[in-house]
């Protein structure tokens, strides 16, 4: 393209996760003209590597099953939750718009979701707390659907899917951990990997699409039905003005410089900042040079989003509970010298892991969520220290459930012994020298550990004193799916370091999800959704997909604004 070409269009959207895709696709079924722009090869974001879950209270497919609950429940679980945080005008158009954009989706779209009816909110004890009906997932989707739009879909996230293969919560993953113990989950994990195998020979990616893959596929094929123009290896460089009106942004593609003017405005979707070091040395406490925080997030997250809503007068905010979505990561050495971030989301739960510091001692209840566990290790860990820890479990359990990135049987674990990843120990001391830990302080935590764990009690730190705790654990392990005895040799330990989903620290924006100013004055024409968004839940994590859930509602809301279209008008809000 030569340097002075432009394109036009109504709504520029600058980024491909899906908050950036769901206010691409409202838009162009509200009859605008929609470009996205992404500035990475493929599309889809963290959204693509994530679990794909929403949170969305009082959503169609929990009222079709039965699951009824009041305005006012979600509202007092949040009201609780985020205290001083609470903003009324934006988490209210949230609660009363995210059903109506599900239903938006199930019918003018490809999207189709499976629900979340037995997932707790992380809080059980807190008032407002429910035991499941407020999450919904995308439904999984053959990647042949897609046509040729598939080789533009970010795989999954190599750590956490073998052999590429995405992996979907409850009956799916639940197959592969019982797959040496049941011929029907061996069958299941068999069709599987067959399948998986043969997607591999033909298309050189798997085509069983689940989970965050799933959402983005399916976002995909109905922004290519609404004809949205979808542009990659497009970074946005400036945003355009008239005045003070935001017009469209100067683009870098094909090697030349590109306008694109947008008549009713430009949607930030850009992903946050988690591999911005500048903006983390600044924000993260325990990374003062920025490079001691290891997000799970792509490495492409680095805040060019926020820096251009800052460029043009739009404010971050800094006054939140926590910038991040904290989760612990453990660092997975690949053959060609690089490094994986792996997140720690499931196996924490199960039975017979702990969690300790290097002076041997469990600082946190392993079974609460991912941000729970990291807050409580930065607070357990002193001044000017790494905020590290290690995961320590036996024999058994790494058969039955593996260790990080380390799958159990038939998966060698030889490898990972080798590289460094694995600790091994035929004595609790041995693991402790291994792994630099105090063996007498480990010692200690392990023989109080395991003198109630054999009767399911956990008094130290109440593993699976919650619903959520449950859910997360092994149901079929009794008394307590979350505990159990750590006492057969040999031993292992994987280290835990600083990491998170991404980041909940963004551009202030109002309930139709427009950039404000200083002066809290929206900029006109400019909006922010996703986590180039200051978090609605105040730097909280009530509960899993309040990252996914607000982002799609948001993209759904801005379309709406900007197209000058009201919520009000729109079919599903009349339903």
């Amino acid at each position: 393209m030569r340097g002075d070409e432009h394109l036009d269009c109504d709504l520029l959207v600058i980024g491909s996760g899906a908050g950036g895709l769901a206010a691409a696709v409202t838009g162009a079924s509200l009859g605008l003209d929609v470009i996205v722009i992404e500035k990475e090869v493929q599309l889809g974001g963290t959204t693509a590597w994530s679990g794909g879950w929403l949170w969305i209270p009082r959503n169609p497919l929990a009222k079709a099953a039965g699951i009824i609950e009041a305005a006012e429940q979600p509202k007092l679980y949040l009201r609780h939750e985020l205290a001083a945080g609470y903003d009324t005008a934006r988490v209210d158009m949230f609660l009363e718009q995210g059903p109506r954009m599900i239903e938006f989706f199930q019918r003018e779209t490809d999207l189709a979701f499976i629900d979340g009816n037995q997932i707790p909110d992380f809080h059980g004890k807190s008032p407002g707390a429910v035991a499941g009906g407020r999450s919904l997932c995308a439904a999984p989707i053959d990647g042949r659907e897609l046509g040729p739009r598939i080789r533009d879909l970010k795989p999954p996230l190599d750590e956490v899917a073998p052999f590429g293969m995405g992996i979907a919560a409850g009956a799916d993953i639940r197959h592969f951990l019982n797959a040496r113990s049941s011929l029907t989950s061996f069958r299941h994990v068999a069709r599987r990997l067959g399948r998986h195998l043969l997607d591999m020979l033909r298309f050189g990616r798997g085509m069983h699409l689940v989970n965050g893959n799933a959402l983005v596929a399916r976002l995909l094929k109905s922004a290519d039905a609404f004809g949205v123009r979808i542009m990659t290896a497009a970074p946005a460089r400036s945003l355009l003005s008239e005045g003070a009106r935001i017009t469209g942004a100067r683009v870098v593609h094909d090697g030349a410089t590109l306008e694109i003017r947008a008549r009713r405005g430009v949607v930030l979707a850009c992903g946050g900042f988690p591999h911005d070091t500048a903006r983390k040395a600044a924000l993260f406490a325990h990374a003062p040079s920025g490079h001691e925080h290891w997000s799970a997030a792509p490495a492409g997250n680095t805040g060019d989003g926020i820096r251009l809503g800052e460029s043009v007068g739009g404010e971050l905010r800094t006054d939140l509970s926590d910038p991040g979505a904290w989760a612990p990561v453990s660092l997975v050495p690949h053959r060609d010298g690089s490094v994986g971030h792996f997140p720690h989301l499931i196996e924490r739960a199960k039975p017979g892991l702990i969690m300790v510091r290097d002076d041997g001692t469990r600082f946190a209840n392993e079974a609460d969520s991912y941000h729970d566990v990291m807050k409580a290790l930065f607070a357990a860990t002193p001044a000017g220290m790494p905020a590290e820890a290690w995961a320590i479990c036996d024999a058994k359990f790494l058969k039955r459930y593996g260790l990080g990135r380390v799958r159990p049987p038939p998966f060698p674990i030889t490898p990972w012994i080798r590289n460094g990843y694995l600790k091994r120990g035929a004595s609790i001391e041995a693991l402790a020298r291994d792994c630099n830990i105090s063996a007498q302080g480990l010692k200690a935590t392990i023989e109080h550990y395991n003198r109630f764990a054999a009767r399911g009690e956990d008094p130290a730190f109440g593993r699976g004193d919650t619903p959520y705790n449950r859910v997360q654990g092994d149901m079929a392990h009794l008394p307590n799916p979350c505990v159990a005895p750590i006492d057969s040799g040999p031993f292992y330990a994987v280290k835990i370091v600083a990491g998170s989903l991404g980041t909940f620290a963004g551009l202030n924006t109002d309930e139709h999800a427009r950039v404000l100013d200083a002066q809290e004055r929206p900029i006109d024409g400019l909006y922010a959704v996703g986590n180039d968004m200051s978090s609605i839940m105040a730097g909280r994590y009530p509960s899993g997909g309040i990252t996914l859930g607000p982002a799609m509602t948001f993209g759904y809301i801005a379309a709406h604004h900007a197209g000058g279209i009201p919520l009000e008008n729109n079919r599903s809000a009349a339903a």
